[in-house]
Protein backbone atom coordinates (compact mmCIF):
# COMPACT_ATOMS: atom_id res chain seq x y z
CA UNK A 1 0.00 0.00 0.00
CA UNK A 2 1.23 3.70 -0.79
CA UNK A 3 2.13 5.59 2.24
CA UNK A 4 2.42 8.85 0.20
CA UNK A 5 0.53 10.31 -2.16
CA UNK A 6 0.75 13.87 -4.11
CA UNK A 7 -2.44 16.28 -5.32
CA UNK A 8 -2.09 18.74 -7.38
CA UNK A 9 -4.84 21.54 -6.30
CA UNK A 10 -5.01 25.13 -7.29
CA UNK A 11 -6.28 28.20 -4.44
CA UNK A 12 -6.15 31.29 -5.70
CA UNK A 13 -4.98 33.51 -2.73
CA UNK A 14 -8.39 34.81 -1.46
CA UNK A 15 -9.15 30.81 -1.09
CA UNK A 16 -7.34 30.08 2.33
CA UNK A 17 -10.03 29.31 3.95
CA UNK A 18 -11.13 26.67 1.12
CA UNK A 19 -7.58 25.60 1.63
CA UNK A 20 -7.16 25.23 5.36
CA UNK A 21 -10.60 23.04 4.95
CA UNK A 22 -9.50 20.87 1.99
CA UNK A 23 -6.21 20.33 4.17
CA UNK A 24 -8.38 19.44 7.58
CA UNK A 25 -10.33 16.83 5.03
CA UNK A 26 -6.95 15.27 4.03
CA UNK A 27 -6.18 14.52 7.67
CA UNK A 28 -9.65 13.34 8.31
CA UNK A 29 -9.46 10.59 5.32
CA UNK A 30 -5.62 9.73 6.83
CA UNK A 31 -3.64 11.88 4.74
CA UNK A 32 -1.70 14.31 7.24
CA UNK A 33 -0.27 16.90 5.00
CA UNK A 34 3.33 16.89 4.79
CA UNK A 35 4.27 19.69 2.51
CA UNK A 36 3.32 21.89 -0.19
CA UNK A 37 5.55 22.63 -3.58
CA UNK A 38 5.26 25.87 -5.43
CA UNK A 39 3.31 24.69 -8.14
CA UNK A 40 0.23 23.71 -6.26
CA UNK A 41 1.67 20.05 -4.93
CA UNK A 42 0.01 18.84 -2.60
CA UNK A 43 2.28 15.97 -0.17
CA UNK A 44 0.94 13.93 1.93
CA UNK A 45 1.46 10.85 4.17
CA UNK A 46 -0.43 7.96 5.47
CA UNK A 47 -1.90 8.19 8.92
CA UNK A 48 -4.16 7.89 11.08
CA UNK A 49 -7.65 9.48 10.11
CA UNK A 50 -7.72 12.54 12.67
CA UNK A 51 -9.78 15.83 13.22
CA UNK A 52 -6.94 18.42 12.85
CA UNK A 53 -6.92 21.91 11.69
CA UNK A 54 -5.12 23.88 9.96
CA UNK A 55 -4.57 27.79 9.91
CA UNK A 56 -3.04 29.62 6.92
CA UNK A 57 -1.47 33.40 7.83
CA UNK A 58 -0.18 35.53 5.24
CA UNK A 59 2.60 37.61 6.63
CA UNK A 60 6.01 38.05 4.38
CA UNK A 61 7.38 40.17 7.30
CA UNK A 62 6.53 37.29 9.70
CA UNK A 63 10.39 35.74 7.75
CA UNK A 64 12.57 38.78 9.22
CA UNK A 65 11.58 37.78 13.01
CA UNK A 66 10.87 34.19 12.09
CA UNK A 67 11.45 32.55 15.46
CA UNK A 68 9.92 34.82 17.35
CA UNK A 69 6.66 34.75 14.97
CA UNK A 70 6.78 30.80 14.93
CA UNK A 71 6.67 30.90 18.80
CA UNK A 72 4.46 32.82 19.65
CA UNK A 73 2.02 30.48 17.57
CA UNK A 74 3.43 27.91 19.48
CA UNK A 75 2.68 28.89 22.87
CA UNK A 76 -0.69 29.17 21.54
CA UNK A 77 -0.61 25.34 20.58
CA UNK A 78 0.31 25.42 17.10
CA UNK A 79 2.14 23.48 14.76
CA UNK A 80 4.50 25.53 12.63
CA UNK A 81 4.74 23.42 9.49
CA UNK A 82 6.47 25.37 6.74
CA UNK A 83 5.83 28.45 4.70
CA UNK A 84 4.97 29.30 0.80
CA UNK A 85 4.25 31.85 -1.47
CA UNK A 86 4.12 34.07 2.03
CA UNK A 87 1.68 31.97 3.88
CA UNK A 88 2.59 29.92 7.06
CA UNK A 89 1.48 26.83 7.51
CA UNK A 90 0.02 25.65 10.75
CA UNK A 91 -2.12 22.87 13.03
CA UNK A 92 -3.22 21.79 15.77
CA UNK A 93 -5.67 18.48 16.58
CA UNK A 94 -9.13 19.88 17.03
CA UNK A 95 -9.24 18.17 20.14
CA UNK A 96 -7.20 20.37 21.89
CA UNK A 97 -8.76 23.13 20.35
CA UNK A 98 -10.66 25.62 23.07
CA UNK A 99 -13.60 26.10 21.12
CA UNK A 100 -14.01 28.09 18.21
CA UNK A 101 -10.45 28.86 18.35
CA UNK A 102 -8.16 30.53 15.25
CA UNK A 103 -5.51 31.94 14.71
CA UNK A 104 -7.17 35.23 14.49
CA UNK A 105 -9.21 36.22 16.72
CA UNK A 106 -11.48 38.78 15.46
CA UNK A 107 -12.61 39.36 12.21
CA UNK A 108 -10.53 42.85 12.16
CA UNK A 109 -7.39 40.52 12.46
CA UNK A 110 -8.57 38.37 9.54
CA UNK A 111 -9.21 41.65 7.33
CA UNK A 112 -6.24 42.76 7.83
CA UNK A 113 -4.95 39.92 7.00
CA UNK A 114 -6.83 39.98 3.39
CA UNK A 115 -4.73 43.83 3.31
CA UNK A 116 -1.90 41.90 3.77
CA UNK A 117 -2.82 39.62 0.91
CA UNK A 118 -3.72 42.80 -1.24
CA UNK A 119 -0.22 44.29 -0.54
CA UNK A 120 1.70 41.20 -0.74
CA UNK A 121 0.37 40.07 -4.47
CA UNK A 122 -2.07 42.26 -5.67
CA UNK A 123 -0.19 45.66 -6.12
CA UNK A 124 2.97 43.52 -7.68
CA UNK A 125 0.20 42.17 -10.37
CA UNK A 126 -0.90 45.60 -10.65
CA UNK A 127 2.74 46.72 -11.38
CA UNK A 128 2.61 44.18 -14.07
CA UNK A 129 -0.40 44.71 -15.43
CA UNK A 130 0.04 48.82 -15.92
CA UNK A 131 3.56 48.36 -17.10
CA UNK A 132 3.89 45.47 -19.09
CA UNK A 133 0.33 44.47 -20.66
CA UNK A 134 -1.01 47.48 -21.02
CA UNK A 135 1.82 49.01 -22.91
CA UNK A 136 2.56 45.86 -25.10
CA UNK A 137 -0.71 45.58 -26.09
CA UNK A 138 -0.40 48.92 -27.86
CA UNK A 139 2.71 48.50 -28.89
CA UNK A 140 2.52 44.92 -30.58
CA UNK A 141 -0.59 46.11 -32.40
CA UNK A 142 0.94 49.20 -33.32
CA UNK A 143 3.47 47.21 -35.74
CA UNK A 144 0.97 46.06 -38.26
CA UNK A 145 2.72 42.63 -38.50
CA UNK A 146 1.49 39.12 -38.68
CA UNK A 147 3.45 38.39 -35.50
CA UNK A 148 2.37 41.86 -34.12
CA UNK A 149 -1.10 41.24 -33.64
CA UNK A 150 -0.27 37.49 -32.98
CA UNK A 151 1.75 38.96 -29.97
CA UNK A 152 -1.09 41.38 -29.32
CA UNK A 153 -3.47 38.67 -28.71
CA UNK A 154 -1.18 37.06 -26.24
CA UNK A 155 -1.41 40.65 -24.58
CA UNK A 156 -5.01 40.11 -24.40
CA UNK A 157 -5.45 36.66 -23.35
CA UNK A 158 -2.97 37.82 -20.48
CA UNK A 159 -5.20 40.91 -19.95
CA UNK A 160 -8.56 39.10 -19.64
CA UNK A 161 -6.67 36.78 -16.69
CA UNK A 162 -5.99 39.63 -15.12
CA UNK A 163 -9.06 41.02 -15.02
CA UNK A 164 -10.86 37.97 -13.75
CA UNK A 165 -7.73 37.82 -10.88
CA UNK A 166 -8.63 41.35 -9.76
CA UNK A 167 -12.39 40.63 -9.87
CA UNK A 168 -11.93 37.62 -8.52
CA UNK A 169 -9.43 38.62 -5.75
CA UNK A 170 -12.07 41.91 -5.06
CA UNK A 171 -15.20 40.11 -4.91
CA UNK A 172 -14.08 37.61 -2.37
CA UNK A 173 -12.18 40.50 0.15
CA UNK A 174 -15.95 42.49 -0.68
CA UNK A 175 -17.98 39.22 0.45
CA UNK A 176 -15.75 38.88 3.68
CA UNK A 177 -15.50 42.73 4.37
CA UNK A 178 -19.37 42.81 4.67
CA UNK A 179 -19.57 39.34 6.62
CA UNK A 180 -17.18 40.51 8.86
CA UNK A 181 -19.11 43.92 9.24
CA UNK A 182 -22.31 42.57 10.49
Amino acid sequence: MKNTKTELRFFSIAQWQEEQDYLRQRHKEGWEFAGLSFLGLYHFVKSQPADVVYQLDYNPQGRVQKEDYIQLFQDCGWEYLQDCMGYSYFRKPAAQMNGDEEIFCDDDSRLDMMKRVFKGRMLPLLLVFFLCIIPNIYLQSSLGTASGYIMAASFLFFLAVYILLFLHFGLQYWNFWKAARR
